[in-house]
């Protein structure tokens, strides 16, 4: 009895890839043996850089946050040790958007952290 293969199963799943591929340069996009590998790197690539990037965000807030206290005479590390202190909740998120936005708000959310 001949062998039986499931060819729309094993053709779906190279399509799937292929489409995948689509974009990429050379063979990458159109070889199956190349395009599987190229597409298994780059699912690996985009895992680890969606942990990557929450990293990266935070050290650019925290630079961000260092400048404008650095402006107002204060390092960063007192800053945020007074903000622990008081009783206001502000994010390092919020903290950058309005040193880099808005400096007068910064700069009266500043005034109340180092007053209290």
């Amino acid at each position: 009895m001949p062998r039986s293969v499931n060819h729309a199963a094993s053709k779906a799943r190279r399509k799937k890839t292929l489409k995948l591929a689509k974009g990429y340069f050379g063979r990458r996009k159109n070889v199956w043996t190349v395009a599987k590998n190229a597409v298994e790197k780059g699912l690996v690539y985009a895992y680890r850089d969606r942990r990557a990037k929450k990293r990266e965000f935070r050290a650019l807030w925290i630079m961000r946050i260092n400048a404008a206290c650095r402006e107002l005479g204060v390092s960063y590390s007192q800053f945020m040790g007074k903000l622990n202190a008081s009783e206001l909740d502000f994010n390092r998120k919020v903290l950058a958007d309005l040193a880099a936005n808005d400096p007068v708000a910064f700069k009266a959310v500043f005034d109340q952290i180092m007053k209290g």
